[in-house]
């Protein structure tokens, strides 16, 4: 029985949600070498793109108000079938074809429960790299922060 048909459908389809999230922000470095590491790579056919296009950014007015159009980002997406019959998508901010055909390559892959263990651990992996990033850029912010609580005024 396949790993996600065992797991309950929402159960799937969030761990499949956040997994592509996170393909979403891997470096084209990070693919390249999980997929260099895969003995046993199945045959992967295009179905649509890679492509690059628009979309339209859309925001609310303090988060609840009416919604306006922002503008438009560039967005790279693909799908990509296995041999096996599973399908991915893969889509990303930017101009980016090459990363977008691996991020539909490694959730088509996440379906598979061959594969799986090698996905989840890209995802480990890309998840490490954000948080790292985070916490420098939250360390950065925190050194030039200025506590206007303990300044003292004048001579009083």
């Amino acid at each position: 029985m396949d790993a996600i048909q065992e797991q309950s459908l929402p159960e799937a389809a969030a761990q499949r949600r956040e997994g592509m999230r996170l393909l979403a922000r891997a470096t084209l470095a990070e693919f390249s070498t999980v997929w260099e590491a895969i003995a046993d790579k199945p045959d992967v056919a295009p179905v649509r793109g890679p492509e690059t296009g628009l979309v339209m950014v859309r925001g609310r007015i303090g988060g609840g108000g009416d919604a306006f159009n922002l503008g438009e980002a560039t967005v790279s997406r693909a799908t990509v079938r296995l041999a096996s019959g599973e399908i991915g998508h893969g889509q990303m901010l930017g101009t980016d074809k090459e990363r977008a055909r691996f991020a539909a390559i490694f959730d088509a892959l996440f379906q598979t429960e061959k594969h799986r263990p090698a996905v989840e651990a890209l995802h480990r992996l890309i998840a490490a790299r954000i948080d790292h990033e985070d916490r420098r850029k939250a360390e950065e912010t925190a050194a030039t922060r200025v506590d206007f609580f303990t300044m003292v005024r004048g001579d009083d």
